[in-house]
């Protein structure tokens, strides 16, 4: 009996299935872990070279620092700005940056032990107060 070609091309397929080697698992989760800390990887370096290139750099790397902040609203924030030798009370909402008073450079205190960020309110109102001459 004679095999017709056509009939050898419709087994081939079957026949390569079953010859196919069942993927090794092992093989697979290494795959599946060098892929993922090529990725991390990627991660940490895109966030490393993002700090590097947003870093003020030169002369004007030391003329502005924001000393402190707080938010006064959802959107709304009022923050210390150092430059120079003068601290801005600042303003800022979407679009818009308002400058609320300027003082003189003071120490920082330290914060104690157990609050985080200070008192910021107190002594804004404290300041403000004192640079337009009203008694506290």
């Amino acid at each position: 009996m004679r095999l017709s070609p056509l009939f050898l091309l419709m087994l081939a397929p079957a026949a390569w299935a079953q010859a196919s080697p069942v993927p090794d698992a092992g093989g697979s989760v290494l795959q599946m872990l060098l892929g993922l800390a090529t990725v991390l990887a990627l991660l940490v370096g895109s966030l490393w070279l993002l700090k590097r290139l947003t870093q003020p750099r030169g002369h004007s790397a030391g003329l502005m620092r924001v000393v402190a902040g707080t938010a006064v609203g959802p959107r709304e924030r009022v923050v210390l700005l150092e430059i120079g030798s003068s601290w801005l009370v600042l303003g800022v909402a979407p679009g818009e940056v308002s400058m609320l008073a300027e003082v003189p450079r003071q120490d920082v205190p330290a914060a104690p032990p157990g609050e985080a960020g200070g008192d910021f309110a107190g002594w804004l109102k404290r300041v403000t107060q004192r640079n337009n001459g009203s008694p506290t």
